[in-house]
């Protein structure tokens, strides 16, 4: 019997990646996003162009396909820094992120007769408190580090709550839930402009673009973040899903690097010599680093690729929609 799966989110750069992986081994894939994916046609088997935030429409989608297996939760209100911590943007987060967590979890239990699907939610490494990253030389956040609680932005908030709303389902209603919190994913396919990319794209672009050497960057470069490849992402959840752990855990890399060194990986890669203009702008924690003993120890992974390789990959992908764009 064929597998299904859906995959909530799928017009997003790592839910389109997700398809790709579940064709490829084998799933059928229902892909369901408001908008369409912006670098290439969607590869899901059905497409969905609908509004997660009205709940009738994951009705439509969960009375029409009774025997889904499991379900990807990639959906959100969400971006970069710019897009993040400005605090313009605080209220859309919480509610329209929020909402589509608590639609598809009742859907589930109104719509469903038969055995529950294996659900998976992506939370954020942004859930851990804001005084344990003040500092550049982060020690990596530990997934026990989350409690007591102070998330830095709303949008840590809402997916702390969206982790908790999730567990009480898996406790009262036997639901098989897994949750990973995501540490700064990357790569082909992503956002890379407009304001909501995030800052390895963000860096691809600017060194990509500039004709004098010269780029701009927030605040003044030494906040230090590490950064995770989107292959190594969906083998970590993949695992995760096959698996019998029902905690949060982390999914990142454990390679911190500063921007400045960031821009330094960028430029060498573009064999580009570059001076950075440091200006005022939205700059979230000091320092946040990936603790993976946890992740190594109950899924036997670990992240493959190194910032230098992943970088050279979306770098010359970056480059090729700058020349089309």
């Amino acid at each position: 019997m064929t597998k299904k799966a859906l995959i909530m989110g799928a017009g997003g750069f790592i839910g389109s990646h997700m398809v790709s992986r579940l064709n490829g081994e084998g799933y059928m894939t229902l892909g369901v996003d408001i908008k369409n994916p912006e670098f290439s046609d969607s590869n899901a088997h059905e497409f969905y162009l609908l509004d997660l935030t009205e709940k009738t429409n994951i009705d439509k989608i969960l009375v029409e396909h009774e025997d889904i297996t499991e379900i990807y939760q990639y959906a959100a209100d969400m971006g970069g820094a710019g897009f993040i911590f400005t605090g313009d943007n605080d209220a859309d987060i919480m509610h329209n992120s929020s909402l589509i967590n608590l639609n598809l979890l009742r859907s589930l239990i109104e719509n469903y007769s038969k055995k529950l699907p294996k659900v998976f939610y992506s939370s954020s490494a942004c859930i851990y408190p804001e005084e344990i990253q003040e500092s550049p030389n982060n020690p990596g956040l530990k997934e026990s580090d989350a409690y007591p609680a102070n998330p830095d932005s709303e949008y840590g908030w809402e997916k702390l709550f969206s982790e908790r709303l999730y567990l009480s389902y898996m406790k009262n209603y036997k639901m098989d839930i897994k949750i990973a919190r995501f540490h700064n994913i990357y790569g082909p396919n992503g956002t890379w402009d407009g304001g909501r990319e995030k800052a390895p794209a963000a860096m691809c672009r600017k060194v990509a673009e500039t004709k004098d050497g010269n780029i701009e960057v927030w605040g003044d470069g030494k906040q230090t973040r590490s950064f995770l490849f989107i292959n190594d992402c969906i083998e970590a959840t993949r695992r995760l899903m096959n698996s019998q752990v029902f905690e949060p855990i982390n999914i990142g890399s454990e390679e911190m690097v500063s921007i400045n060194q960031l821009v330094e990986i960028v430029s060498k890669i573009a064999n580009k010599k570059i001076k950075i203009n440091h200006i005022d702008g939205p700059l979230g924690v000091r320092g946040r680093n990936s603790e993976n003993s946890l992740v190594r120890e109950v899924l036997n992974w670990d992240y493959e690729y190194s910032l230098e390789d992943g970088i050279k990959i979306t770098y010359e992908w970056i480059s090729k929609q700058i020349i089309k764009s």
